[in-house]
């Protein structure tokens, strides 16, 4: 018997850092719709790599917010069935940085609300799943006095079973495999006519790596987590405005690092994108003061006042370098104005992170082709989900598309009495 194929559709798509994950595990795009001109690039190159002759129709640089959007995602869709919707609404009125830097608190900001979008794009086509990814700011954020958590939670259960305790939702990039801390609310909807619950669903997507601060039974059967060494440490060593877009890989794919395999082909010679920023005199003089000395911004500023920032409003976190042996800090699109937040752990570079490393430690395989300039390239990487733990996701969403296809449950879209 032949593996059944399932269909999604990817909402506030991206870069693709979600729907690659799927792809990983054998799903198949009906639809990518993203505003973002050098993303949908982007969408459409991978879609190519994939073998897709339909990539141009498929990625929809589109408005989600257009009153038509439902017939135009249906000309694109046609007469196939979505199994799943994926995707995330943008996320800066709900994270704290987004916040602090709005005199509003973010309270009047557009994209609170665009959820609603997903929702409507949801209920039409009803698909047996979705996955809703957003920053763990969303839990806590109140519009106009109202959580508006609960707000989207009463709007996807018209449907949908959808799981609320956040010891249970939200989801730790390091503990999937990916070598930085990153924690996001993944809700994943099962339609109420379907005989699969939530909580199965959170069960299977299985643990596979143990987090710096676990002991004893918290360990059990995981491995390591993944460090910024496992990620990058192969990459040729670069100074500041040093590289090329595309340069050949130096290293012998034999002695890679595990994780290093998990991203490359051994035939894939190419590398691409390893291209460090030019940095100022000043700020390689702090990067590698602060590497070698394994310090962070205030100890620079208690030892090397020579070295104090001239602007004023520089936080204790400004500056920050990423340590070898644990994995990065949160990869976020703020990298596109400069790297101070990512240096590189090895002092005698002196440098931030190039568009390569960040995609390495957001677990993009080497062969993902990013569009656009560098600038465009950071933002994509930054707002990202990370494709390993998208494919933890997709794993365990197959398993149970996978179940119910083998009890005749793959299309029930009736529930006592009432089509949903």
């Amino acid at each position: 018997m032949a593996e059944r194929i399932y269909n999604f559709i990817d909402l506030f798509a991206g870069c693709g850092g979600l729907s690659e994950g799927f792809y990983h595990q054998g799903f198949h795009a009906l639809a990518h719709v993203e505003i973002d001109h050098f993303a949908c690039k982007t969408l459409k190159t991978r879609m190519r790599y994939y073998g897709y002759s339909t990539a141009d129709h498929a990625v929809m640089e589109q408005d989600i917010t257009a009153k038509d959007i439902v017939k135009k995602i249906e000309a694109v869709v046609g007469d196939e069935v979505a199994d799943i919707i994926i995707g995330g609404p943008p996320c800066q009125s709900f994270s704290p940085l987004g916040k602090a830097k709005d005199d509003n608190n973010m309270q009047k900001d557009p994209r609170n609300y665009l959820f609603e979008n997903y929702v409507k794009v949801l209920n039409h086509f009803k698909p047996k799943f979705f996955v809703f990814e957003n920053v763990t700011g969303l839990l806590d954020t109140e519009i106009q006095g109202k959580s508006i958590f609960k707000i989207i939670l009463r709007r996807l259960r018209q449907k949908y079973r959808v799981l609320s305790k956040e010891e249970t939702i939200v989801l730790n990039a390091t503990s999937y495999g990916v070598p930085q801390e990153r924690k996001r609310v993944i809700l994943i909807g099962t339609r109420r006519d379907l005989d699969a619950k939530p909580e199965e669903l959170y069960a299977a997507i299985q643990k596979t790596h143990y987090l710096p601060g676990d002991s004893g039974k918290q360990k059990d059967g995981l491995k390591r987590y993944v460090t910024v060494r496992d990620a990058i440490a192969d990459l040729p060593k670069l100074h500041s405005g040093e590289g090329t877009v595309e340069a050949e890989y130096p290293n012998d794919y034999s002695e890679c690092p595990e994780y290093v395999k998990l991203l490359r082909k051994p035939s894939d010679t190419v590398l691409r994108d390893h291209v460090a920023r030019r940095n100022n005199e000043k700020d390689v003089e702090r990067y590698k003061v602060m590497a070698e000395n394994h310090w962070n911004f205030l100890q620079l500023l208690d030892f090397r006042p020579d070295l104090a920032h001239e602007k004023k409003r520089v936080f204790f976190n400004s500056y920050k370098v990423q340590w070898w042996d644990m994995p990065a800090r949160t990869i976020i699109a703020h990298l596109y104005k400069d790297g101070n937040q990512f240096i590189h752990p090895d002092y005698e570079q002196g440098r931030s992170l190039t568009v390569r490393e960040a995609a390495r430690l957001q677990s993009f395989p080497d062969d993902f082709i990013f569009e656009g300039s560098r600038t465009e390239q950071f933002k994509q990487i930054g707002n990202a989900v990370p494709p390993m733990l998208a494919e933890a996701i997709a794993k365990a969403i197959k398993s149970k598309l996978d179940e119910l296809e083998r009890n005749g449950q793959g299309d029930i879209q009736e529930c006592n009495g009432i089509t949903i």
